[in-house]
């Protein structure tokens, strides 16, 4: 595994780097294999990066856009992860409407619509799924994707898709590290002084986090000085 940093100045160039990564990750994708296969993580710090991806000139007719995590709440509660991506990206781009994959957490039975969810991603990245780029975030706790300490969810290693008890009051779908670990290509987009302990951590390997899981053989964290120290 290869873990190399970038530390902008501040959250806007960290999200525009990263923006331009992934953009040059597309680029090659589907150069290569036809197609471009990418999975979003959900929270605030992103927002900023999917619309300056957004505003690339891209090949998105053959890109796939999964979901890394999803809260569970109905489809147009302001939680949701898909909501943000859609008003970020989605809407901001030509993608074909079948290749942006939303996470069924409005389903009753959560185990089934997660198998459903992972029967998906492997109909379109393999069996098992290998991803070309996979963004992830990282908590001020050491989690990513939504693979919190303590929860199951972090040591699944069977399934390509679990469902974690709730946190921050709601429970989550997630990938999980199998998936991420395959991934060709990772990026973290880290900002905020409150991710400086977790950063480091991730930084060193420290097996104490959950995100230090994560074993693609490419990755890149792009941070900002905040969260750098």
């Amino acid at each position: 595994m290869s873990l190399n940093v970038e530390v902008l100045p501040d959250a806007g160039a960290a999200a525009a780097r990263a923006a331009e990564w992934i953009g040059a990750a597309i680029r090659e994708a589907a150069a290569a294999r036809g197609c471009a296969l990418v999975a979003a993580s959900g929270g605030r710090d992103p927002w900023p990066m999917y619309r300056a991806l957004a505003a690339q000139a891209l090949p998105w007719d053959c890109v796939h856009v999964f979901q890394v995590d999803e809260r569970v709440a109905p489809l147009h509660d302001d939680d949701r992860n898909w909501l943000h991506l859609r008003e970020s990206l989605l809407a901001r781009v030509p993608i074909e409407a079948t290749h942006a994959h939303a996470m069924p957490v409005e389903e009753d039975d959560l185990a089934s619509a997660a198998s459903s969810y992972s029967a998906r991603l492997c109909a379109v990245a393999g069996n098992p799924p290998v991803l070309d780029v996979v963004h992830l975030g990282l908590g001020g706790d050491g989690h990513t994707a939504s693979l919190v300490p303590g929860d199951a969810a972090v040591d699944c290693t069977e399934g390509d898709v679990a469902v974690t008890e709730p946190y921050r009051g709601r429970r989550r779908m997630t990938l999980t590290f199998p998936v991420l670990s395959q991934a060709r290509r990772v990026l973290w987009l880290v900002t905020g002084e409150e991710k400086r302990d977790a950063l480091a951590k991730l930084r060193r390997g420290d097996a104490s986090i959950p995100a230090s899981r994560v074993a693609a053989k490419e990755q890149l964290v792009v941070a900002d000085a905040a969260a750098a120290g």
